[in-house]
């Protein structure tokens, strides 16, 4: 993406950095000119991330973050404005997966799944907009996925915790609307990610993506294709951006399909 965005200049904090959709979205932004503060809690992997978009020439910054924990959330928000800048845009991209039927998940999968994909996109959101509303600026979009609105087997506690994501930020949108500030969900399907690889079992590769699952009641993707992690991003920047100034409290979905737009 690229044009009239207006994004030159502007902090954004972007949450799983580190990972697949995480790191296409902090290039991206900082493509545009943006000034990225990239968090997970894979410090690692991160600094690795940001070193390849600062030899570039690009400005990003990494901030170790446990999104679980809201006193660091609170420190590193904090830390972000004092070496970046007031923060204009927030995109929660942070998101674990644990597999299971409903019969096998165990208290700490349901409750890590949550802790992270609900819980701290809760707590990060909040530190975020309380800053945001006494600038009355902004804008805030949350990565959930396809399955918070389409039931999947062996993925309830995922797609419980998305919805509730997702919900989460359209209530944020409506309650932040008076201020200025806007709140969007971009809701991937399958993407060429390491938590979309995880879910190929037996030998089972793209194409059983792609062509679908009845046993299992899942739809295939009608444009033949995976996802990758650059056409959700596009979408994440495109809602952020100027040019998706009127819309807010809107749920884009990236899916090639897969959930016949419903």
């Amino acid at each position: 993406m690229s044009g009239n965005t207006g994004m030159a200049g502007r902090v954004a904090l972007v949450t799983g950095a580190a990972g697949g959709i995480g790191a296409a979205v902090i290039e991206s932004l900082a493509r545009e000119g943006a000034i990225v503060a990239a968090a997970d809690r894979n410090e690692q992997v991160l600094k690795e991330q940001v070193e390849l978009l600062v030899a570039d020439g690009l400005r990003a910054e990494a901030f170790g973050l446990d999104i679980t924990s809201s006193q660091d959330v609170a420190a590193v928000v904090d830390e972000v404005e004092r070496r970046l800048g007031p923060i204009d845009y927030l995109v929660n991209g942070a998101g674990v997966l644990r597999l299971g039927t409903t019969r096998e998940l165990t208290d700490d999968d349901w409750a890590s799944t949550f802790a992270v994909n609900a819980t701290g996109t809760f707590y990060v959101s909040r530190a975020v907009i309380e800053r945001m509303a006494a600038r009355r600026t902004g804008a805030v979009v949350t990565i959930a996925s396809n399955a918070a609105g389409t039931p999947r087997t062996e993925m309830a506690a995922y797609a419980a915790s998305k919805a509730a994501a997702a919900m989460f930020t359209k209530c944020l949108g409506l309650e932040a609307a008076e201020y200025g500030i806007r709140c969007n969900v971009v809701a991937p399907g399958s993407t060429d990610t390491a938590m979309l690889t995880s879910l190929w079992k037996d030998g089972a590769g793209p194409e059983s993506s792609i062509a679908g699952t009845p046993s299992a009641y899942k739809l295939g993707i009608p444009l033949r294709k995976i996802a990758q992690p650059a056409d959700v991003a596009a979408a994440v920047l495109f809602l952020l951006s100027d040019q998706a100034g009127h819309i807010t409290m809107h749920d884009l979905t990236v899916d090639g399909g897969a959930t016949l737009g419903v």
